[in-house]
């Protein structure tokens, strides 16, 4: 198993910051002109504030494995559901954005929560800080399920 850690950083980094490439150019190259014909909830944030608050999650997120991988007591099946929830992560993007499905992608983020809260309650089991870190991303992704909510109603 790979020890090093700035090694392990980088891959971690890689492969989870590939999953925002995946959703962002999903996001860009589909998201107009349908996007803005929808109508969408008062609380809905401007466009701007997605890329800085996704950027932090990302980076919060390939910590949170890191920290856990370099655990004494990691258990790779963790590691393997971290992998599985990125591609649920990239998947609401292309299913919301490429497909304009957005009852598939209610159903998508449902899933992803889920992923999101065994993935807590596990890391908690290992590494504290792993778990504390995922908090602010299931916390948005909450938010992300209400807007989608929210616009599944009134579309």
């Amino acid at each position: 198993m790979l020890r090093n850690k700035y090694l392990t950083f980088i891959l971690f980094f890689i492969i989870t910051f590939s999953s925002s490439l995946i959703g962002g150019l999903a996001t860009v190259s589909f998201k107009e002109p349908w996007y803005s014909t929808l109508i969408k909830p008062s609380f809905n944030p401007p466009d701007w504030v997605f890329g800085p608050v996704w950027t932090i999650l990302y980076l919060m997120m390939t910590i949170a494995i890191w920290m856990y991988w370099h655990s004494k007591n990691k258990n790779m099946n963790t590691v393997y559901i971290y992998f599985i929830h990125l591609v649920f992560n990239s998947a609401w993007s292309i299913v919301f954005f490429v497909y304009h499905n957005i009852f598939l992608a209610l159903v998508v983020l449902l899933i992803l929560i889920s992923l999101i809260l065994v993935l807590i309650v596990r890391f908690r089991r290992v590494k504290k800080m792993s778990s504390y870190l995922m908090v602010p991303y299931l916390l948005w992704t909450i938010f992300a399920l209400i807007l989608n909510v929210s616009i599944l109603i009134l579309n």
